[in-house]
């Protein structure tokens, strides 16, 4: 199967790229290298540099390569900036990624994967978080996700178009041949901060907030390997047919608290984290994590990595080798 995979020079759409070339389809990937990385291209898969919203460039894409599946990993997707800069995340995340929509359907290519988030659920009403609980977001980074999955839903109900939407939790972890990772710039996950502290790339780590309502006092998040966040993506494609509109929650339903993760990086890779504790940032809860028995039953789909140790193991291991990213 021919697939597009825009952002694909991406944290997760490069790991998903990879996994579509292990399964025998045939990958290209679009990308303005923004939060990309050229470093994270297979020399020997198509590469599209420009803007999603260019809209005559992306016609002739279409137009001239013809995929069957495109897979869209191209919002940004910082909360505390899309607070700050919110016009920026709705003319990327919203009005470029409905100017792609236009382009497929105008194509007549009706299948595609989007790449969704929890924030969707805002501060959820209990837990574990699954597919049928309200959506309310509290931040114009989950808003613009929400907008999307509702351009989806009347898309689907008045074209052709089949789509997955994938809501997931925290993904972490990297390729465990170590050559393909994570570098954000700036860095906000958890596991990559608490590795740099290690590693003595940053001066410490702060725990924001000691006093949550949970085992230890810190807060709980669900850690998903990329790796089966890629599997997730390849089983929904293969699922879609005109007219189909498909919600998942992918998790390993239970979380691991902030403790936690310092501990398992302090086990990986036998050195102390340094850290201090401060109070609880403002509209942080105390506990998230999903309900992803929808596509286990529906799909099949099973984590491969259920340790948080196992995860942090091949983060650790693309951090460590890689001091500088892919260095560009």
């Amino acid at each position: 199967m021919k697939v597009l995979v825009v952002g694909g020079a991406g944290y997760i759409g490069s790991h998903c790229v990879r996994r579509l070339l292990e399964m025998g389809d045939e990958p290209m990937v679009m990308d303005n290298l923004s939060n990309g990385h050229r470093g994270a291209l297979n020399p020997a898969v198509p590469f599209f540099e420009g803007d999603l919203g260019d809209q005559p460039w992306v016609r002739e894409i279409f137009a001239t390569h013809r995929p069957d599946v495109v897979m869209h990993f191209a919002a940004f997707a910082y909360v505390g900036e899309s607070v700050e800069r919110p016009m920026k995340y709705y003319r990327n995340n919203v009005v470029n990624t409905l100017l792609l929509l236009e382009e497929m359907l105008r194509a007549g290519i009706h299948r595609f994967v989007f790449s969704s988030t929890c924030a969707t659920f805002g501060v959820p009403e209990s837990l574990p978080i699954s597919e049928d609980l309200p959506q309310r977001p509290i931040n114009p980074y989950g808003q613009t996700k929400l907008d999307i999955e509702n351009a989806l839903r009347a898309l689907a109900r008045s074209t052709p178009l089949g789509f997955a939407s994938l809501r997931y939790f925290n993904a972490s972890g990297a390729d465990p041949r170590g050559d393909l990772g994570e570098d954000h710039a700036p860095e906000t996950h958890l596991i990559p901060l608490v590795i740099e502290a290690a590693l003595g790339r940053r001066e410490g780590l702060t725990i924001f907030g000691t006093d949550y309502p949970t085992p230890d006092g810190t807060a709980i998040r669900d850690y998903i390997h990329v790796n089966d966040l890629a599997d997730a993506h390849l089983l929904a494609m293969r699922q879609l047919t005109p007219g189909a509109g498909l919600f998942y929650n992918l998790g390993t339903e239970s979380g691991h608290s902030v403790r936690a993760v310092i501990e398992s990086v302090e086990r990986i890779s036998g050195r102390k984290v340094p850290y201090t504790e401060g109070p609880r940032r403002a509209g942080d809860p105390p506990k998230l994590y999903a309900d992803s028995s929808r596509i286990r039953e529906e799909l099949g789909w099973v984590p491969r990595y259920r340790s948080l140790d196992e995860i942090v193991e091949t983060a650790w291991r693309w951090h460590e080798g890689h001091p500088h990213g892919y260095g560009d």
